[in-house]
């Protein structure tokens, strides 16, 4: 497929297909007593109230830490912001939106927000999303993975729901991305009654699970970033990152025929998932986690750049 899409919708803006992993990847460990730091999201130097870099991530035991930079390659670990896991964060105005999914009871998630004006101390977590519809799950009903984005006609939150069993991991995987819609960043919230993304057999790197999106403005559209679960030809479960684009950000096409970074030997042998991308001056910056080997393996996290095409 063409870089740039064809057809009647389009984006005359080249689309960012080309990611360079940092030479010092992985740039961030797991912190003791965690055997895993996964699903980044981070703010650059020119949308944090200090002029460093902040990055939240979550582990197992302890929840959800803070790593700050100042230069987005050395981390240094801040503390830990509170329970929840897979956290997104977001500028609004004078305050930085924190969305994170947390337990609601045994069987169930759902998207909860705190706010800060500082990144360092946050309000306690309120709920604004919680499971309601027949594809969120039957025995087990999630809602997480949350992506904010703030438009002209109020916030968006894209969120996964839904799970898929990786038997070679142990572990359960998104298997549904939707879309909510609500007027500010805690709600209410409208759900789109059906899936964006959901797991589909005749899609190779989506067999499984549809995995979690991040999407951002992009031209005269919308792109999104996904992690695909999926089966490989050997029976490995596996995830990469693809690109999709939107005119609106409801109707999703393919943008690129190939993963934008993928599963390599060493430390993402397995799967590459989790991710958040910004701009930072002449590029995009990703950072993302990836795992080392499928029912024994270390969750770590990567950073990849995307030089931008300036136009002339």
């Amino acid at each position: 497929m063409h870089p740039l899409i064809t057809g009647t919708s389009m984006t005359t803006r080249p689309l960012p297909v080309t990611w360079e992993d940092h030479p010092d990847n992985p740039l961030i460990r797991p912190p003791f007593p965690e055997f895993l730091i996964a699903d980044p999201t981070f703010l650059p130097p020119d949308q944090a109230p200090d002029g460093q870099w902040h990055l939240f991530a979550h582990g197992i035991l302890l929840g959800i830490h803070h790593f700050t930079s100042e230069d987005g390659i050395a981390w240094r670990r801040q503390g830990r912001v509170c329970w929840g896991m897979r956290p997104h964060v977001v500028r609004f105005g004078d305050e930085y939106l924190l969305w994170m999914e947390r337990a609601l009871g045994p069987r169930s998630t759902g998207i909860a927000c705190c706010r800060s004006r500082d990144l360092r101390t946050f309000s306690r977590p309120r709920v604004v999303l919680r499971p309601s519809l027949p594809w969120e799950g039957r025995r087990v009903r999630t809602v997480g993975n949350p992506c904010g984005v703030v438009r002209p006609d109020g916030f968006w939150i894209y969120y996964s729901a839904g799970l898929s069993w990786l038997r070679d991991c142990g572990f359960p995987e998104p298997r549904h991305i939707g879309v909510a819609f609500g007027p500010g960043p805690e709600g209410p919230f409208e759900k789109h009654p059906e899936p964006l993304w959901s797991p589909d057999p005749s899609v190779p790197w989506r067999n499984l699970g549809a995995g979690a999106v991040k999407v951002m403005p992009w031209g005269d559209g919308w792109i999104g970033f996904e992690n695909g679960i999926y089966t490989d030809p050997k029976g490995h479960s596996r995830s990469d990152i693809r690109l999709h684009w939107s005119p609106d950000g409801l109707h999703w096409q393919l943008a690129h025929d190939a993963p934008l970074v993928r599963p390599e030997p060493g430390w993402k042998q397995a799967l590459v998932y989790a991710l958040d991308v910004r701009p930072v001056g002449d590029r995009l910056v990703m950072f993302y986690n990836a795992r080392s080997g499928w029912r024994f393996g270390v969750e770590r996290i990567g950073r990849a750049d995307c030089l931008l095409q300036v136009p002339r």
